[in-house]
């Protein structure tokens, strides 16, 4: 790792970050979308899901002959927020130490943010655990491209450090460079440390760690894909990452459930009888609000292996797995990998018994139960719901060299994005 020259707005008021800033591009919905880019014309969402005539972006795919001109329309507002000394570069480089402290008096997740160098493939210095889909990749490589600019940060879990915890703990003492509140009542506060004597501290210290892709697999990779493409372009050989622990001070794992749209509720549970004890659950009330607090409460207690399904108004219940659904796990892929409940979901549910691809047209994603059970109502669909896995289970997964579907971990609280930007050129 290394520090960098940052990219920040000029203005530090809080309530102005609150305005500009934005949840990770993956977690906007269209109508937030929309919302964020009305509360500032500088939000930062218009860069990282830009929007050409007012027109929204779609499926991103490369264009013969040049960038899409949805990413060349991100540069160039870049580039004019820059000339409006909208946003401002450092003059030196420096490390930031950013802490979110969630509401509730949850513990905070305290990190680190610098430039992380792009290691070779087949290094166990930073392990990714999730599939991701070329698409998705080439959008965030066009981008990158377009921008010269990392506009959001992935998200390490590294292992461990004493050394780095003491050197966290320092730098925190002083006054926080930037802080702000999100909707959701996460604090987030930032320290700018440039000290040279410091970061050198730092670097040696990370030097003895490893870590796991936590979020961004998808940035991870259009950043490898960019260095393939444009070899030897400055800053090319390094990503921007917040560097969080494994354990105390670290991320917390939730789940991210699956939509199967064009799916009747008893068709999928007749379906899924050939492999599975199949119960109706009974409600309380028959409510929205009634069916998300039975799911929430079922995934925080279960601890057995079973599903639950719903189409928003009914909920199902399905568990011990046959040992023909079961067998439908690959057996000679790592244990920790074949015993997950996403894997055996995706393996021998999902393509098994329901006969569905894992393609966006056949399988969509959500990452809360409430919202899950909407796109079950408007996609005349079944929202299948999951435990998540724990994060020793992910550097596990990571560590055998084995990847989850995509989109089988939402690492918690996430950074804010706009806070800090890393132009590739120092």
């Amino acid at each position: 790792m290394r520090p960098f020259r940052a990219l920040t707005y000029s203005s530090p008021d809080p309530a102005h970050l609150a305005r500009v800033t934005s949840p990770a591009y993956d977690l906007v919905t269209a109508d937030g979308r929309s919302r964020l880019a009305g509360s500032d014309p500088h939000n930062i969402v218009r860069l990282i899901l830009p929007q050409v005539d007012d027109s929204p972006v779609a499926a991103p795919a490369p264009v013969a002959g040049g960038p899409p001109p949805w990413a060349t329309h991100a540069a160039r507002t870049l580039r004019s927020w820059q000339d409006d000394r909208v946003l401002v570069r450092d003059d030196e480089p420096a490390l930031w130490v950013y802490e979110l402290q969630p509401p509730g008096g949850e513990a905070a997740t305290v990190g680190w943010l610098a430039a992380v160098g792009l290691p070779v493939p087949g290094s166990p210095a930073v392990l990714p655990h999730e599939d991701t889909f070329p698409v998705a990749v080439e959008g965030r490589r066009a981008l990158l491209a377009a921008t010269r600019t990392d506009l959001e940060p992935i998200v390490l879990a590294h292992d461990a450090d004493a050394g780095v915890t003491a050197l966290t703990e320092r730098a925190m003492q002083a006054a926080p460079t930037l802080e702000l509140g999100d909707d959701d009542g996460v604090r987030h506060r930032l320290w700018r440390v440039a000290d040279p004597a410091t970061i050198a501290r730092v670097t040696d210290a990370f030097g003895r760690t490893g870590a796991v892709i936590a979020d961004g697999h998808h940035r991870f990779a259009a950043a490898r894909a960019h260095q393939r493409t444009d070899p030897g372009c400055p800053g090319c050989d390094a990503v921007l990452a917040l560097l969080t622990p494994m354990g105390p001070g670290g991320l917390r794992v939730a789940a991210i459930h699956r939509v199967l749209p064009d799916l009747a509720l008893d068709e999928a549970a007749t379906a899924a009888s050939a492999g599975f004890t199949v119960t109706e659950m009974p409600l309380p009330e028959v409510s929205p609000d009634a069916l998300a607090a039975a799911v929430t409460t079922w995934l925080a207690r279960c601890d057995g292996s079973g599903y639950l399904i719903s189409d928003g108004r009914r909920l199902v219940l399905l568990d011990h797995p046959s040992p023909a659904v079961a067998a439908r796990v690959p057996p000679e892929a790592p244990d920790v990998w074949r015993h997950l409940d996403v894997v055996l979901a995706h393996k021998g549910l999902i393509e098994g018994l329901w006969g569905r691809a894992d393609r966006s047209e056949e399988l969509l994603i959500a990452h809360t139960v409430d919202e899950a059970l909407s796109v079950a109502v408007e996609r005349s669909g079944v929202a299948l719901l999951l435990r998540p896995p724990s994060p020793a289970d992910v550097a596990a997964v990571a560590r055998a060299g084995a990847r989850m579907p995509r989109k089988s971990t939402l690492f918690v609280p996430k950074p804010r994005t706009g806070l800090v930007l890393r132009p590739l050129a120092d």
